[in-house]
């Protein structure tokens, strides 16, 4: 059987990339792909064994003689050792935070919004409710002002299609105005004395450990964008998917399910598709020979869709357990704030479980059409009023 035409802007795969990702694994777990000009990786044994060696594939570019401007050294592209300390004093931070508070705050973000949208006959969670939740919280986490929306939230959409450049060359360069506009936007916070938060609790750590306030920067800058454009995919996938399955929120509500539910969603279908690496050595991944200088596409999607690791893994198994999915990652480069991530879906969850309406489809769904971020361009929703059954049985 010849090599499955993987083309991940294709129509059908932006609907459902998964009958895709089975053929590759079967046919081809290690594709070289022209129009990207790498390999691609679908087997969840081969993603996690690239993740894992990092003195042979590389996220840092610079190992393999490539430039990197300054504005890219941040927590997303170095690599160990030079890695270890920033990712330390982040994951420190992270650890400080108040997650209880967090979370508190976050359930009641929701919930407001929620209560506005409910006056509305017809509204879009993407733009209505993800987009401003996720800004809103990612401020709090961070401990900035918010920004004005529509101009953050244009530059943060031509960054995530920027990432898309290798099948789409026109979206580097607004991608790369962006950074350089959200970059602005950074220098502007250490300017300011600073509201408590990840990024104050960074800058005071940094020189203890030696990071360069440069790498601090820079990473507040990814974590902002990163943050707000991971956290407003993966709300859209988890409410499309209550939204498509009427009983889903109430079995999410069961103890039991909340907390493997919600990572099981992530797994199932999350919002990062994949992450690149450059062998900088000749290398072997299954039977492929890969040359140093070669990409390495992890596909993290097909992985977690990969029967070899998952039973019946094209099924939604709310209890499943253990569940090692790549969708926040693996290794150096693991999400660094999947805690905070779940943290957020778990309040966006109690909000829709509490309200006392159904959420439900007021019109057609639209995916967005990038590749390395699986979300919704148009989520159309209306909330409905729950009937309730009321029994006739007489009281005993």
């Amino acid at each position: 059987m010849p090599p499955p035409d993987y083309d991940p802007l294709a129509p059908v795969n932006l609907r459902d990339p998964y009958p895709t990702y089975a053929l590759m694994r079967e046919h081809a777990p290690v594709l070289w792909h022209d129009r990207m000009q790498c390999w691609v990786v679908s087997r969840y044994a081969d993603c996690v064994a690239v993740l894992r060696d990092h003195d042979t594939f590389a996220r840092d570019p610079r190992r393999v003689g490539e430039a990197l401007s300054e504005p890219s050294l941040s927590v997303q592209s170095l690599d160990p050792p030079e890695l270890g300390p920033l990712r330390r004093l982040l994951m420190n931070a992270v650890h400080a935070h108040d997650l209880d508070g967090f979370a508190q705050r976050g359930r009641e973000r929701a919930a407001d919004l929620l209560s506005v949208l409910a006056e509305k006959e017809t509204f879009d969670v993407v733009a209505d409710f993800a987009s401003p939740f996720s800004l809103e919280s990612v401020c709090d986490l961070l401990g900035v002002d918010r920004p004005e929306p529509g101009s953050f939230v244009a530059a943060s959409d031509a960054i995530m299609r920027s990432m898309d450049a290798g099948l789409r060359p026109e979206t580097a360069e607004p991608g790369r105005l962006a950074r350089h506009q959200l970059s602005a936007l950074v220098a502007s916070w250490f300017a300011d004395s600073g509201k408590p938060g990840l990024l104050a609790d960074m800058r005071r750590g940094a020189p203890t450990v030696g990071v360069p306030e440069t790498y601090v920067r820079n990473t507040a800058r990814v974590l902002f964008q990163g943050g707000y454009s991971t956290m407003v995919a993966a709300i859209g996938n988890v409410v499309a998917l209550l939204m498509e399955r009427p009983g889903l929120l109430e079995r999410l509500g069961a103890s039991e399910f909340r907390h493997c539910g919600i990572d099981e969603m992530i797994r199932y279908d999350g919002p990062v598709q994949g992450t690149s690496r450059t062998a900088t050595c000749a290398a072997t991944i299954g039977s492929t020979r890969i040359a140093a200088g070669q990409t390495v596409l992890v596909l993290y999607a097909a992985a977690n869709h990969d029967p070899e690791q998952f039973a019946r893994p094209d099924e939604l198994l709310l209890d499943r357990s253990p569940n090692p999915h790549l969708g926040f990652g693996w290794g150096p480069h693991a999400c660094a704030g999947t805690i905070l991530a779940q943290t957020v879906l778990h309040a966006v969850v109690d909000a829709l479980a509490e309200h006392p309406d159904r959420l439900c489809p007021s019109g057609s769904f639209a995916r967005r059409r990038t590749a390395t971020m699986r979300g919704w361009e148009r989520l159309p929703a209306a909330f409905a009023p729950v009937t309730r059954t009321t029994s006739t049985e007489e009281s005993p």
